[in-house]
């Protein structure tokens, strides 16, 4: 049996865990199995993961980076020594690191993970998730959210029905869900959060008070030194630890500056109360978000069973006192904060191994996707109303179609925006993909059955049909987000496995879903494939150039979903695309 491991890819820390003995274990390497999620070049070149990067942090900032979930499904790029690094590639580096570690723990090789995210990441970041996955030679088998993940640590071999409330607060993000556990069935009723509130944040707070000091007290300027100000980082995530089981920390930072060719050291007093008192804003937002989720529910306080809590900020006394006072009982954290979402997401990837195949995860969307179109809006008629598709907290996998009609007579084609989000007007939204469809010639008032298709990852398929001829576009949302295209996720696979040191070759590895192209060599994206799939790609590549954009564009999808389809050994499906690209390559012959 092909091992499938679980992995927790944190802001602040990650871990990976494994089902032994019919129990989800952490896996440790002569430590607490917690892996700060840093990743750094010591002064050799070598690439360093974990707690070495991490202690490097204050010392030389600009080799390091922390914290790179939060820019996940981003298109930013990150300075680490001479090089720049794209998020998926940085989050590469941690997941190679639990790989090493389940292997060498294990004493076999690992190719197949369920990662979990926070249940408010974007479509994009879920990619960027799964791509950073696949670039550390991950094939993963399952995305799955971390309130979750907890639920499953905590419920996975209770029988009677229950209502739980998860309350998950990590470095950086917050997601509150409410979740439901009957017989076997562990369904998600709710979920809501925030992407950018976590510990992170409350350190912050702490460094602006510091900094602030050694303005206004010790009289030297910090802020633009980022070597400081990585060492009062350090020193503020220290306290607010600290404060967490004390009423005071005093923070102590030698050499922090010099004032008259004397050096400075910084002494400073911070109590549990003025921490409190700092981020008392923040707390009330994680709160708002408890309101709205029990409002989503369709429940009351009283109606739930047990509060979980997830994620190290937790540990912040003030939030289990807020929630005790909320729900009348006090909050579980019997499973440490820190390891339980690597429990569940290792119960789960033994699920996909088969070990429990009795239970079910039913997880929801925590937004709304749809598109725009022609309409009313308050009694008046507006050009961009958002037509919603798939509600938020619509249990997944999930699939809606709806019809639409063409304005005009010979309309040639017609637009389709796919958006995210909960405004009433289309662009108030998050646009996610954008896409031409054209059309053959009818008269006004034609129909367009549009379809979205949303799966157990979260990731959004979209699929347009002209229901007089039959004719369709199809896309993968996921594309539209997608930091690399194949090309460049094997470079990128190949760089990173270079700098790791990997001795082994992806193209080899069944288990990647990735062919990485050997020095000197050509990529062979059609390897393995059967020949009547590779002459169709064949002839659809050829035909490119001669082929108008909007179907460049359907040829382009079609072939990544064939090869995708290939990849997971869905050769039904992938004949199917061959029907349609079939189709479209004599439209233009």
């Amino acid at each position: 049996m092909e091992p499938v491991v679980g992995i927790d890819l944190g802001t602040t820390n990650s871990e990976i865990a494994f089902i032994i003995n019919e129990h989800a274990e952490i896996l440790k390497d002569n430590d607490n199995g917690i892996v700060p999620s840093c990743v750094g070049i010591d002064r050799d070149g070598k690439i360093i993961v974990g707690t070495e990067a991490r202690n490097q942090a204050s010392i030389a900032p600009e080799r390091t980076i922390l914290s790179i979930k939060r820019e996940m499904g981003t298109d930013k790029s990150f300075t680490m020594g001479d090089s720049s690094y794209k998020p998926q590639e940085i989050s590469a580096f941690i997941l190679k690191a639990l790989k090493s570690r389940a292997e060498k723990v294990l004493g076999m090789p690992v190719s197949k993970a369920v990662i979990t995210v926070p249940a408010y990441f974007t479509d994009a970041q879920r990619h960027a998730t799964r791509e950073a996955g696949e670039i550390a030679g991950l094939n993963v088998v399952r995305i799955i959210n971390e309130p979750t993940a907890a639920a499953l640590a905590y419920e996975s071999e209770r029988s009677e029905t229950q209502r739980i409330l998860i309350f998950d607060l990590g470095g950086g993000t917050f997601d509150v869900s409410i979740v439901k556990i009957e017989q076997g069935i562990v369904e998600v009723l709710a979920s809501t959060g925030d992407n950018h509130l976590g510990g992170d944040d409350f350190d912050m707070k702490i460094v602006e008070v510091l900094a602030e000091h050694c303005e206004q007290e010790l009289k030297i300027s910090v802020k633009d030194s980022p070597v400081i100000m990585a060492r009062l980082k350090r020193a503020a995530e220290n306290a607010k630890i600290m404060i967490s089981s004390q009423p005071y920390a005093v923070i102590e930072e030698d050499h922090i500056g010099k004032k008259m060719w004397k050096d400075v050291h910084l002494s400073y007093e911070l109590s549990r109360i003025d921490f409190e008192e700092m981020i008392e804003d923040d707390l009330s937002r994680t709160m708002e978000s408890v309101n709205k989720a029990l409002k989503d529910a369709n429940i009351l306080p009283s109606a739930i069973d047990k509060i979980i809590l997830v994620g190290g900020s937790t540990r912040i006394p003030k939030i289990s006192n807020m929630l005790e006072k909320k729900f009348g009982s006090l909050p579980h954290s019997e499973i440490d904060p820190d390891l339980c979402v690597a429990l569940g997401a290792a119960i789960q990837a033994g699920r996909e191994m088969g070990l429990d195949s009795s239970s079910i995860l039913l997880d929801i969307t925590p937004y709304t996707f749809g598109t725009s179109a022609v309409g009313d809006l308050d009694g008046m008629p507006v050009m961009d109303k958002f037509i919603p598709m798939i509600r938020r907290n619509t249990k997944l996998p999930t699939s809606k179609t709806d019809a639409f009609y063409t304005m005009f007579d010979n309309q040639e084609a017609v637009e389709i925006d796919v958006f995210q989000g909960e405004a009433p007007i289309a662009p108030d939204n998050i646009r996610i993909g954008n896409y031409k469809f054209k059309l053959t010639k009818a008269p006004a008032g034609s129909v367009i059955l549009l379809n979205f298709d949303l799966d157990v990852n979260g990731i959004l398929k979209i699929e347009a049909t002209e229901k007089k001829t039959g004719r369709k576009i199809n896309a993968v949302i996921e594309n539209a987000f997608s930091g690399f295209s194949d090309e460049e996720l094997s470079k990128s696979q190949k760089r990173i496995n270079d700098m790791w040191g990997d001795d082994e070759h992806p193209e080899e590895d069944a288990g990647t879903g990735l062919a990485a192209a050997k020095p000197g060599t050509s990529q062979d994206n059609t390897a393995r494939m059967p020949q009547d799939i590779e002459d169709i790609i064949k002839q659809a590549e050829s035909m490119l150039q001669k082929a108008s954009d909007e179907d460049k564009d359907e040829i382009i999808n079609l072939i990544e979903d064939m090869k995708d389809a290939i990849t997971e050994n869905k050769l039904d499906t992938a004949r199917e695309l061959k029907k349609e690209l079939e189709d479209i390559l004599f439209y233009i012959e």
